[in-house]
């Protein structure tokens, strides 16, 4: 049965369905292909070939580039229907990189290194007149923004009892879907900051929304579905409350002394981002293997191990997969693609801003997701 905006909402209407998608650029891609093999085994499991993961889901949440395609399942697009966006726009968006010789262009490209009408336009194209408050929006929806000038995480959501979605205080149903995504895609150095008109006469900035806690924003989207302070009200429980999580990729860090004591200020800004998102992520994991026994749990380090049987209050309160990759030489080449993967490789796949890696990162989620099996989503 296919289940309306508001049954999706109930809280009575459960068990209840998080999907989380993670930031990392054009890394996005092998996000779809996890979501590929996750549509293709819901479809199976609900006997129904054009099963949408708007139609199973209660709530999709993404940030960055997690929230293009977060929004683009909401509306009921298929996985199919988004690789092929998806690749068009990677293509467009990070194949446009400011014209520093141009006096214009110099001044903006120190604010960011690409140019964000391509972005902008594009996602205009896909998501058009569609606001957050809108009908055509068929289940759940959280797209994680930062707000700049206060330092502040947003999770902009269309539940419309939410405090700041049509009340004195804030009118977030009027923004517009591909405004919410560039504002959480907005990631510095990269784009620069997208301005909201968020009510009251007020203008806010906007960035990334992985500039934050919550580039892997599985955990903020079981705040926004349990605490008393947002309106979805779902009750926790291992039979009651799941979470599937799908991350980007990642690397592992294997540095030689050397590399660090001798690094310099550019070495470490570049590094820097990627070991505070992975940070983030992991510290998200802990948590949520803490909350679970996750069937997909993985071993967090020597001490604490995988948190198997390790629950808060002695039993589990939610259901929780994760399914992510380290982009490594050995995992890579483990594939089985018709490719063999060098460090070479692996230092370009990691790298968040090359476009042309997108058709491959896809085929590597996509062969990555034989670990998803049928038993996860019983």
């Amino acid at each position: 049965m296919i289940k309306t905006l508001s049954q999706h909402l109930d809280p009575a209407n459960g068990p209840k369905r998080i999907l989380s998608l993670d930031g990392g650029g054009i890394r996005g891609a092998l996000t779809l292909g996890y979501l590929k093999k996750i549509e293709n085994i819901l479809r199976k499991k609900e006997d129904n070939p054009d099963l949408l993961l708007c139609d199973y889901f209660d709530l999709i949440g993404g940030t960055s580039t997690g929230s293009i395609i977060a929004a683009a399942l909401a509306i009921g697009k298929s996985v199919d229907e988004i690789k092929e966006l998806y690749m068009d726009l990677g293509g467009k968006i990070f194949g446009e990189k400011r014209d520093w010789w141009k006096p214009w262009e110099t001044w903006q490209y120190l604010k960011a290194g690409y140019n964000y009408r391509a972005l902008e336009e594009n996602l205009k194209s896909i998501f058009g007149s569609i606001s957050l408050g809108s009908d055509q929006v068929k289940t759940g929806l959280c797209i994680v923004a930062k707000r700049a000038e206060t330092n502040s995480v947003w999770p902009l959501i269309n539940h419309p009892n939410g405090k700041f979605f049509d009340s004195d205080i804030g009118k977030n149903k009027n923004i517009m879907l591909w405004q919410a995504i560039r504002a959480s895609s907005a990631a510095p150095t990269y784009f620069a900051p997208q301005m909201i008109d968020v009510g009251d006469g007020q203008r806010a900035a906007f960035v990334d929304g992985g500039v934050s806690m919550s580039n892997n924003p599985a955990l903020t989207l079981l705040m926004v579905a349990t605490l008393k302070g947002f309106p979805f009200g779902w009750e926790m429980g291992e039979d009651k409350l799941s979470i599937v999580s799908v991350g980007t990729g990642y690397s592992i860090f294997h540095k030689q002394l050397s590399d660090i004591e001798e690094a310099n200020l550019l070495k470490w800004a570049k590094n820097v981002p990627e070991m505070l998102m992975q940070d983030s992520s992991w510290q998200n994991q802990i948590i949520l293997q803490w909350l679970s026994n996750s069937p997909t749990a993985h071993t967090i380090d020597m001490e604490i191990g995988s948190l198997h049987g390790d629950n808060i209050g002695g039993k589990p309160l939610i259901k929780y997969l994760r399914y992510n990759f380290p982009i490594t030489e050995n995992e890579l080449n483990s594939l089985s693609l018709d490719k063999i993967f060098t460090e070479k490789d692996v230092e370009s796949l990691v790298e968040m801003s090359n476009a042309a890696n997108r058709y491959i990162l896809y085929d590597i989620g996509f062969a990555a997701s034989d670990k998803i099996i049928a038993s996860h989503f019983i």
